[in-house]
């Protein structure tokens, strides 16, 4: 039986992805161009059993959304820049007490209220570095609204597995543009659920250090009694402050990562294989990129395009091979500062190869801003 698509905006794909993969609780408070995340929660959660709160501001959103995990529920807010910098204090404590929670930041042009209503890629380097202290996060951008709705159920999967925040960010196009999807039917695709203690409630504890490590985490309420903090703590939970102690804490926070890597880090490749340019790209950049590869190709060039779903872990070792045998490799980005292209340059045999292509003036970047590029 052909499966039955619909016409869906971007946010409402994500809404709907956090559904899918069991979401049952958000918290936030309304921005430009997230809203229409936080107005499909209120609308729909309740008839799913689960709960909508409007908080007074994106420093309780946060707040509220790690408490609700912490009592064993899927939870997940929106915001966009601005708020998403009040994020970063309670976002370090969830990294810190290994909270799995999904956070959607629709990007749009800042400094500060920038324009709200257009599209940036300018948070890239806030996404990973937003919070002070050595931490690991994962960040996920989508191109589609297909990949807004694949996207979001693969950040809950990520973040229960690994008990981690994990970023879904779109820019304000992919959550405002409509296009056909196929959302699955309920069992189709695998949803994580976070693994849970086995042992005795007076041995559980709610950490472990060891490299590439996973504790299973209990529920606030059940009979396991254990405690989160945000200050340097033991495997129990509690305040710890040996140097052998928070050496071992800090590596995990990354080991835990790192072994997961191969299923964390996702790109896409477009055009030919092995190609005389290569185009990186993230998000809806890519779509203009593919634009141009296309029509490179058939007028006889050789163009590829590696689209970085996964903006946290850098792909380093997929930009690494698909840069093997290129000439030349052009970074398309809406930013002034070349953001990812500077990270590409980390990983590429010849830095020099590697030419920034940016826009910043709140537009999208079209195939003619890349295809110039090309000449």
């Amino acid at each position: 039986m052909k499966k039955q698509s619909r016409l869906i905006q971007g946010n409402a794909a994500i809404a709907q992805g956090a559904f899918y993969a069991g979401a049952r609780y958000y918290a936030g408070y309304p921005i430009t161009p997230s809203s229409e995340i936080a107005e499909i929660a209120s609308r729909e959660l309740p008839g799913l059993g689960g709960v909508f709160m409007q908080m007074e501001d994106e420093i309780a959103s946060m707040g509220a959304i790690v408490g609700a995990s912490l009592v064993g529920v899927k939870s997940f807010t929106a915001t966009s820049g601005p708020g998403f910098s009040l994020m970063q204090e309670n976002l370090g404590m969830a990294t810190m007490g290994e909270v799995p929670l999904v956070v959607v930041n629709v990007q749009r042009s800042g400094p500060s209220t920038g324009l709200a209503t257009k599209p940036a890629q300018s948070d890239i380097m806030q996404l990973r570095w937003g919070r002070h202290g050595d931490q690991e996060i994962i960040a996920l951008t989508p191109s589609s609204v297909q990949e807004c709705f694949d996207l979001t159920v693969k950040a809950f999967n990520l973040s229960e597995k690994y008990r981690v925040p994990v970023i879904m960010a779109p820019e304000e196009v992919a959550a405002h543009m409509r296009e056909n999807i196929v959302i699955p039917e309920a069992g189709e695709i695998e949803v994580v659920e976070r693994a849970t203690p086995t042992c005795a409630p007076d041995s559980y504890k709610p950490f472990c250090f060891d490299e590439g490590a996973v504790a299973p985490l209990a529920r606030y309420g059940s009979e396991y009694t254990f405690h989160i903090t945000s200050s340097m703590h033991g495997e129990d939970g509690y305040s710890c402050n040996s140097p052998e102690n928070a050496a071992r804490r800090v590596a995990q926070l990354h080991t835990k990562i790192a072994a997961g890597r191969d299923e964390i880090v996702m790109t896409r490749y477009f055009g030919v294989e092995d190609c005389h340019t290569l185009i990186i790209t993230s998000g809806v950049v890519t779509r203009a990129a593919r634009s141009v590869a296309r029509e490179a190709n058939a007028a006889g060039s050789s163009v590829g395009v590696l689209q970085l779903q996964t903006l946290w872990p850098f792909a380093d070792a997929e930009v690494r091979e698909a840069a093997r045998k290129a000439k030349r490799i052009i970074v398309a980005e809406m930013n002034y500062s070349g953001q990812l292209a500077g990270e590409v340059k980390k990983y590429v045999s010849d830095p020099s190869l590697v030419t920034g292509v940016t826009t910043y003036n709140g537009s999208i970047m079209t195939p003619a801003h890349i295809a110039k590029a090309l000449q």
